[in-house]
């Protein structure tokens, strides 16, 4: 599932070409991946309109429209948002084809559509239950302090398991998750109220630090994954311990376990992350 580093990839890639362009057309839509409004609201109230500055909040691509409404989308598990020519061939799974006043599309493919796009206010969408409470983002300057919230500091729970929830903090998934416990050396299934000060601190730097580099290598591409002109990312290629159940520790050389937190596959170095 693309996780913050994906999606914030996605959208700088997208701004400078989508700012200032207008929305002549909506040339497909598939009714299945709209999650608010209705089909005709959506072309009557997309057509025509301006995009503004794109943005995200946690894995939601945010698209501001001269209309006053914003483009929602979000990516799922396999979903991929990217800017093609627009006699480029259409490939299988595309479900909404935006046609740019430059001639660009701008498309929206997911082969397991579990993703969605909407379209309304942020009143309305907040309204509707369609834009969820999200905790702290790790690339915000003031993410150094996380967490504020004594609850999450007093929290019973596995701390991989809080870093999953969306409220405790925006954009991480399970892919990060085990790359900043690895790198804060800390063990996925710790009681996350066992942490001192000093360690929380810890994880906030590593949660900045691994979404960073991922950034900067252009997020992590297995299969579905493609950053906004359609290429992969590079990123796999750094990780320490996803994916690499039984391989040896880059730090101490031991083979790294798996198991599972939150009902998720955690990779994890026993003896490094004590």
């Amino acid at each position: 599932m693309p996780e913050l580093p994906e999606v914030e990839t996605i959208v700088r890639d997208l701004r400078p070409h989508l700012r200032g362009r207008r929305l002549e057309a909506v040339l497909s839509l598939n009714p299945v991946v709209l999650r608010f409004p209705s089909a005709e609201s959506f072309r009557a109230a997309a057509e025509g309109a301006v995009f503004g500055v794109l943005g995200r909040r946690g894995k939601f691509i945010h698209a501001p429209l001269s209309s006053g409404e914003h483009l929602v989308v979000h990516l799922g598990m396999t979903g991929t948002l990217t800017l093609d020519p627009g006699a480029a061939p259409v490939r299988p799974h595309t479900h909404l084809r935006l046609r740019l006043d430059s001639g660009q599309e701008l498309r929206y493919r997911d082969p397991r559509r579990f993703g969605r796009v909407l379209l309304g206010s942020a009143r309305q969408l907040t309204k509707a239950g369609l834009l969820p409470s999200l905790g702290p983002d790790p690339l915000a300057r003031t993410f150094a302090g996380w967490p504020e919230d004594g609850r999450v500091r007093s929290s019973r729970r596995a701390v991989k398991a809080l870093l999953l929830d969306q409220q405790v903090v925006a954009g991480c998934g399970n892919i990060y998750a085990d790359e900043a416990l690895y790198l804060g050396r800390l063990r996925p299934t710790r009681a996350a109220a066992s942490l001192s000060a000093s360690q929380w601190a810890r994880l906030a730097a590593a949660l900045t630090v691994v979404m960073r580099e991922a950034i900067r290598r252009r997020g992590t591409s297995f299969s579905d994954y493609r950053d906004g002109f359609g290429a992969r990312g590079e990123a796999y290629e750094s990780l320490m311990v996803y994916g690499r159940a039984g391989l040896p520790c880059v730090r101490c050389g031991r083979p790294l376990v798996a198991g599972r937190v939150a009902g998720r596959t955690t990779v994890y170095c026993r003896w490094c992350q004590r």
